[in-house]
């Protein structure tokens, strides 16, 4: 496909590129998205399952269903859209990974420098000392306890209505606007503030590569359309730049 091999070419001159990408990246490893008619959010309310209140009226609850997702997550494995952006990183085409998703398939990839906007799902967070612990099974006592000093632990993720980090947003809004092309891979773009990086990185002259099955919300406003899942473009953007996945 021609606009592979250009994004191929554009992406081996710049000088500062960044992928910007969610949920879709990682459906094809197994984890459901949470948008569109199979996502999460079409099955379950999030205001039972993701907010600071829903936690406090019922954290084995949230609990359960967050011990399900860590299951999961654990099972799921990186898949060749993964492994192509830590290659990418690795021969210095790409400068970092800004990822919505929270389920830590980049660095499992091998991906070094990833902007976690909205947490990992495999960290839980004490709500007392603020300690804070990775899973590597999923936990047994609902709600989990910190080992620390006893208090409750939650997700260590940003739930409906929390605000995410000010220091990792900074430093994703830095990277955006100091970038010559950013990849968005899989995301429609509908949550902001993340959804607002790729605006940032546009207006500020770098060339947008928006991979998605579907339109999103860069449709139209970014230099290279891509209609196809995150594998597929893995699969042709490697063979293009000669990097085996």
């Amino acid at each position: 496909m021609e606009a592979v091999w250009e994004s191929a070419r554009i992406l081996a001159n710049s000088r500062l590129a960044v992928a910007f990408k969610g949920a879709g990246i990682s459906a094809e490893s197994g984890i459901p998205t949470f948008r569109g008619k199979d996502g999460l959010w079409s099955r379950f309310d999030p205001r039972d399952l993701a907010t600071p209140e829903a936690f406090n009226r019922d954290p084995r609850l949230v609990w359960e269903w967050y011990s399900w997702r860590i299951e999961r997550v654990l099972a799921a494995k990186p898949n060749k859209a993964h492994r192509l952006l830590a290659r990418l990183e690795d021969s210095g085409v790409l400068k970092a990974v800004i990822t919505q998703n929270v389920d830590g398939l980049h660095r499992r990839a091998g991906s070094r420098r990833v902007l976690e906007l909205h947490g990992n799902v495999l960290r839980a967070r004490c709500t007392r000392c603020g300690s804070k612990l990775e899973w590597r099974e999923k936990p047994s006592n609902l709600p989990p306890s910190c080992p620390r000093c006893g208090g409750v632990l939650r997700p260590d993720v940003v739930w409906f209505g929390e605000p995410l980090d000010t220091s990792i947003l900074e430093e994703a809004f830095g990277l955006a606007r100091r970038s010559d092309v950013m990849i968005i891979i899989g995301t429609s773009g509908a949550v902001d503030p993340a959804g607002l990086l790729p605006l940032a990185a546009k207006e500020s002259g770098a060339t947008l590569i928006n991979v998605n099955p579907e339109p999103n919300r860069y449709s139209g406003v970014a230099d290279i359309e891509l209609r196809m899942r995150a594998v597929e473009f893995a699969e042709r953007l490697s063979r293009a730049l000669g990097i085996d996945v």
